[in-house]
């Protein structure tokens, strides 16, 4: 079977994945596709997470642009096979479409919408359920929340799934933990969906998330 990836960065030692050395107690680097350059994620008070629209699906092209610039951005994804010239292929595909989340400062974020000629197609997400000055502000996703999406997603495994909460059936209000296997460090709640025990991982005024099956072993109740 032959294998294409959109996103893995290339060393002496051939093709990596991007999360080859991804810990859960971490968050991987950011890299470009298009230099090579990676851009590490630190924690600064000053700086927050902005969420972008790039239209026609060119979120990608824009966080090479922003990964370029020195500045740590993230679109997740999640393993898919297609057929490609007659031979069944594994690819990464885009889980939220046209979204890219970007940690910066307020002007830098409003730098790359306003004043980048290169990223004319980028946009705010706005936050539709806040007004500020009569007007929706950019929506803005909170650290922890953030964090906990990226462990989620940045093993971009097959089953990881965007989801309605009407196709999810809560196991009551009670939060957990992952300890162990693929998702482990990932906080959310459990639900049924398509039949499977997932955690659901909530990304405030953007969406749901499915991780794959999680078997019970593996859950801890968070109190």
């Amino acid at each position: 079977m032959d294998i294409t990836l959109s996103n893995v960065k290339a060393s002496g030692e051939g093709i990596q994945s991007p999360c080859i050395d991804f810990t859960f107690d971490a968050i991987p680097e950011a890299k470009s596709s298009d230099s090579g350059v990676s851009v590490r994620y630190v924690h600064d008070i000053g700086k927050q997470w902005f969420v972008f629209r790039a239209s026609y699906g060119r979120e990608d092209k824009a966080l090479d642009y922003i990964v370029d610039d020195g500045t740590y951005g993230y679109v997740a994804k999640r393993t898919t096979y297609k057929i490609l010239n007659g031979k069944r292929k594994r690819v990464l595909e885009n889980l939220i479409p046209n979204l890219l989340f970007v940690y910066t400062t307020e002007e830098k974020a409003r730098e790359y919408v306003n004043k980048t000629a290169a990223l004319s197609y980028l946009s705010f997400y706005y936050n539709h359920f806040s007004i500020v000055a009569e007007k929706n502000p950019p929506l803005v996703i909170p650290t922890n929340e953030m964090e906990n999406f990226i462990r989620a997603t940045s093993n971009m495994n097959e089953h990881l799934m965007l989801v309605e909460s009407s196709r999810c059936k809560f196991r009551g209000g009670e939060r957990v933990k992952v300890i162990g296997g693929t998702f482990k460090g990932v906080e959310g709640k459990v639900a049924r969906v398509q039949g499977q025990q997932r955690v659901i991982v909530t990304i405030s005024n953007v969406g749901l998330i499915a991780t794959a099956y999680v078997p019970s072993a593996f859950l801890q109740k968070i109190e």
